[in-house]
């Protein structure tokens, strides 16, 4: 009887650890990203709504903006959208969407219901962009400087809490221009 006990208890107590570990972990929604301090991926893209016009990472160079992954059968996604609309009211970065493996005309119902707080989204319908940026799941927000280096990384939905401690710190006074 105790050749079976003392298994079940072994992990009964690294499962315990591995649970207050990651509860308590302060960083649970920031993710390490290879990309890090590294230029961003290149990427050339349909514009939702726009047919024949393309992003590509060369439009964005020159100017921090903030690529935010998201689709409309992510329900994190829903939860955050209303903190992006405020965000982009302050106008002080280019806001970049891209909607990952998404139906067209169900991202631009989504859009036109809830707001659009986009200067622009591209459309990553084989999710190969995203992939490139290291993406695992909607919604993920990066942060990329004017030299095209990512700085910053959040999984999960933005609040204002995140956008004040770890994006507007990281960007210059004033407005877009």
């Amino acid at each position: 009887m105790t050749r079976f006990l003392i298994p079940v208890v072994v992990f009964a107590v690294l499962a315990g650890i591995l649970y207050v570990g990651v509860v308590r972990s302060p960083n649970r929604s920031t993710m390490q990203s290879a990309l890090l301090g590294k230029p961003a991926p290149d990427f050339s893209l349909p514009v939702l709504g726009e047919p024949g016009r393309k992003l590509s990472l060369a439009d964005l160079k020159g100017r921090p903006w903030v690529l935010n992954v998201w689709g409309t059968w992510c329900p994190e996604c829903r939860v955050e959208h209303q903190a992006l609309l405020d965000i982009a009211r302050e106008n002080r970065v280019t806001f970049v969407g891209l909607n990952w493996k998404d139906e067209d005309a169900a991202a631009l119902q989504w859009l036109e219901q809830l707001g659009n707080p986009y200067h622009v989204v591209a459309v990553d319908a084989d999710g190969r962009t995203a992939i490139d940026f290291g993406v695992y799941g909607a919604p993920e927000t990066f942060f990329v400087d004017a030299n095209g280096q990512v700085q910053y990384r959040h999984v999960g939905a933005m609040t204002p809490e995140v956008w004040s401690r770890e994006f507007a710190s990281r960007l210059p006074a004033g407005v877009l221009p």
